[in-house]
């Protein structure tokens, strides 16, 4: 059965705070250091889930005069937001690993490891309702900090144990220091997509010189400049081009235009702006324009 987005990210929201309040008062109980720094890492989980909720019912509206595109990157602000936590998060734990290495504490290892055992089915709990396969980067971004828990849950299990039958006490920080690492690669590669996406920057995984190269195959077509292909959203393209064809193939733009556009659908790209130029007027310094009507849809044509 599916369940909608905003219902996961509500359910995720309630049982992050109950493994919150559970880490709090287990990691006060045993006097277990790692558990306190884990439930302070699902205070920023619970921040985080909280701006993503609100996001995705912003993100909901439809376009209007002040957002023609919609409010799409409002998720993308979330992801920003929640995958530059994942690293001040990450920093946090490389500070305390330390303090850890310099002074170990002494701990209740039975208590830690029953109450991080419990987090950790939590953890997992919520990142099966969560999915692995997201749509937008404000839900891949939840996930990631969800991730973090769960491995930070497991290192603390671990280093319990480890703890508990060998007293080395460094399995703590040492532990702490690999879910360190783990953090920091999701949160960069999730700050740097969306970075990328907010400058407007090509899309990976697209080369926009052979789109043009492409569309410049079809019959008619003399020439594409000012190309521009940019993600208006995670997953949502936009591509713009001038199109300058010959004279005697003014009658056929709109078969040109719809081979351009079934081209670049084929490729994940629905949102296609085109202006049509004609080469009769070139001579005289400056492009004759011809104004198709708008398409259908979602996909417009000028």
């Amino acid at each position: 059965m599916h369940v909608s987005a905003d219902k996961r990210l509500n359910i995720t929201f309630f049982v992050t705070i109950f493994i919150m309040a559970a880490e709090v008062v287990g990691g006060l109980l045993s006097n277990s250091l790692a558990l306190l720094s884990d439930a302070g890492h699902v205070i920023t989980d619970v921040f985080a889930i909280g701006i993503s909720i609100i996001a995705i019912h912003i993100t909901r509206r439809p376009p209007d005069k002040r957002a023609t595109y919609g409010y799409h990157r409002v998720g993308l602000l979330a992801g920003l937001i929640n995958g530059v936590s994942l690293l001040v998060i990450a920093a946090f734990i490389f500070f305390e690993s330390y303090e850890r290495f310099a002074r170990p504490p002494t701990i209740d290892a039975p208590l830690m490891i029953g109450i991080a055992f419990f987090g950790l089915l939590g953890n997992i709990a919520m990142a099966s309702i969560l999915g692995t396969h997201h749509e937008d980067l404000n839900m891949k971004s939840v996930w990631l900090h969800i991730l973090g828990d769960t491995l930070s849950s497991i290192g603390v299990v671990v280093s319990g144990i480890i703890v508990y039958y060998t007293g080395w006490v460094y399995a703590d920080p040492i532990a702490s220091s690999i879910i360190g690492i783990v953090i920091v690669w999701g949160g960069a590669r999730l700050t740097k997509e969306t970075i990328a996406i907010f400058l407007d920057l090509t899309p990976r995984g697209f080369n926009v010189e052979g789109l043009a190269k492409k569309i410049e195959g079809i019959p008619g077509i003399i020439n594409v400049h000012d190309v521009h292909l940019r993600s208006v959203a995670h997953k949502r393209f936009a591509f713009s081009a001038h199109v300058w064809v010959q004279d005697q193939a003014l009658s056929e733009t709109a078969e040109m235009r719809q081979q351009i556009r079934d081209m670049l659908q084929e490729q994940g790209i629905r949102h296609v702006t085109l202006q049509f130029e004609s080469g009769e007027c070139e001579n005289d310094g400056f492009y004759c324009r011809i104004h198709p009507e708008e398409e259908e849809g979602s996909h417009h044509t000028h």
